[in-house]
């Protein structure tokens, strides 16, 4: 609902509630990007103090509860109009004459209006080789990373977690020949594979065991 003398939304608890959910969000994109990226989310309850998450507010010198952007208020005035941010990724120059180039989605609450606005504005008058330094492994490092498969199909999904968890079991000298499919079907159940509707059949067959013995080492992991 909107107030009779501006575009603020008078908010619900429900529409907070979402709100706030975007906050671990705008920490885990800035992580992802890096230290010459801001990322801001603005609440259209108080347009007077509408930031209400910033990471990395230097690049701009906002703090949390600084003011919407002008352009931010022109960008909702359109979306109510319109449905539509425009536009959606532009270039723009902060107080000190930085050159960033941004991005804003609108955020819904109940009912699907809006309450507030998702903002990311990346650095670029940093020198390129730096910006792109914080993207890249270190030097030295770059074989070393986490292990992800990218698969289109469960079953792929399924078959590379059984290959890493029996590498990594035969590679436990404290685990011995009996306890190795056990420890492997551990390994598994930890990792969240048995949520994967084919894993248990997979499983068994890689493992030579039966599916009641998949069973009954998954209600022991439970218990």
């Amino acid at each position: 609902m909107k107030t009779s003398d501006s575009l603020s939304t008078k908010f619900t608890d429900k529409d907070k509630e979402i709100l706030t959910s975007y906050f671990r969000l705008a920490d885990t994109i800035a992580d992802f990007i890096g230290p010459h990226s801001e990322v801001v989310i603005h609440s259209f309850e108080n347009f007077e103090k509408s930031v209400v998450k910033i990471v990395n507010g230097h690049h701009t010198g906002r703090t949390l509860e600084s003011p919407i952007t002008d352009l931010g208020l022109r960008m909702l005035s359109a979306f109510e109009k319109t449905g539509e941010v425009t536009p959606k990724s532009y270039f723009t120059q902060s107080k000190d004459g930085s050159l960033l180039k941004s991005t804003t989605c609108i955020l819904a609450g109940e009912e699907g209006k809006p309450i507030g606005m998702f903002c990311i504005n990346m650095n670029l008058s940093f020198p390129f080789p730096e910006i792109i330094k914080t993207l890249m492994p270190e030097v030295g490092h770059a074989n070393i990373g986490m292990s992800e498969n990218f698969s289109a199909c469960a079953t792929d999904v399924i078959d590379q977690a059984v290959n890493h968890a029996i590498t990594d079991i035969e590679n436990d000298a404290s685990i011995n020949l009996k306890g190795k499919n056990k420890a492997i079907t551990k390994l598994l159940f930890e990792n969240g594979i048995f949520e994967l509707k084919e894993a248990t059949a997979i499983v068994s067959e890689r493992l030579g065991i039966t599916r009641h013995a998949i069973y009954k080492y998954l209600r022991e992991f439970k218990s």
